[in-house]
C-alpha cells in the first residue's frame, strides 16, 4: 500500500484511509475514511500545458547532425595543470596565513593610500552641489518674476503663486549666499 503526499493509504479491503496516529499531546487520533474519488489538494498534480513545456524545451536539443561533446571527458594534461594550480593556491594561502600580520599591515597601508583620492573629489562635489543649488534658485527666481509680470498684467493668481512672488527677495539672498549673482 503506497502513501500519498496527504498521508492517505489503501487498506487490505481496498478502502482509502488516513491511518490512526498520536497527536503531540499524546492523545490518539482515529483513522479517517476517505471517500472514493476524493483527491486532497496536496495530491493534485500541477497542471502542465504540453505546448508550454515544448516551448520551454525548444532549442535545447542542439544542432541537428552535430556531434555531442561529452564534458565528462577532460584532457588529462589539463586536469594535471589545474591540480597543480590548486595546490599552488593552497600553498600561497597557507603562507599568507602564516605571515598574517605582515599581510594585514600591507592591506592597511594600501587602504590608507587609497583614501586620499575620495577626499580630493569632495571639493569638486561641493562646487557641483553649489552650482546645482544656484541653478535651482535661478529657476525659482525666473518663475517668480514671470508670475510677478503676470500679476502686473492683471491676471488673477493662486495663493501658492503669490507666495512664490513674496519669496523672491529671499531667493535672491540665498543666491548671493552661495556666491552667485
Amino acid at each position: 500500500s503506497s502513501t500519498s503526499k496527504a498521508g492517505i493509504t489503501t487498506n487490505a479491503e481496498g478502502q482509502r484511509i488516513i491511518p490512526s496516529s498520536v497527536r503531540a499531546d499524546g492523545s490518539a487520533r482515529r483513522e479517517i475514511r476517505v471517500r472514493a474519488g476524493y483527491v486532497p489538494p496536496e495530491d493534485v498534480e500541477i497542471y502542465q500545458n504540453r505546448r508550454a513545456e515544448a516551448w520551454k524545451n525548444q532549442g535545447r536539443g542542439g544542432v541537428p547532425g552535430a556531434e555531442v561533446v561529452d564534458d565528462s571527458k577532460t584532457d588529462p594534461a589539463k586536469a594535471n595543470k589545474n591540480a597543480k594550480r590548486r595546490a599552488a593556491r593552497k600553498r600561497a594561502a597557507e603562507a599568507a596565513t602564516a605571515d598574517g600580520d605582515l599581510s594585514t599591515a600591507a592591506k592597511e597601508n594600501t587602504k590608507k593610500e587609497a583614501d586620499p583620492a575620495p577626499e580630493e573629489q569632495k571639493p569638486v562635489d561641493e562646487q557641483a552641489e553649489k552650482e546645482k543649488k544656484a541653478k535651482a534658485i535661478r529657476k525659482k527666481i525666473r518663475q517668480a518674476n514671470d508670475l510677478k509680470s503676470r500679476r502686473e498684467g492683471g491676471e488673477a493668481l493662486l495663493p501658492e503663486q503669490l507666495d512664490k512672488i513674496i519669496k523672491l527677495n529671499e531667493l535672491m539672498r540665498q543666491l548671493k549666499a552661495l556666491g552667485f549673482d
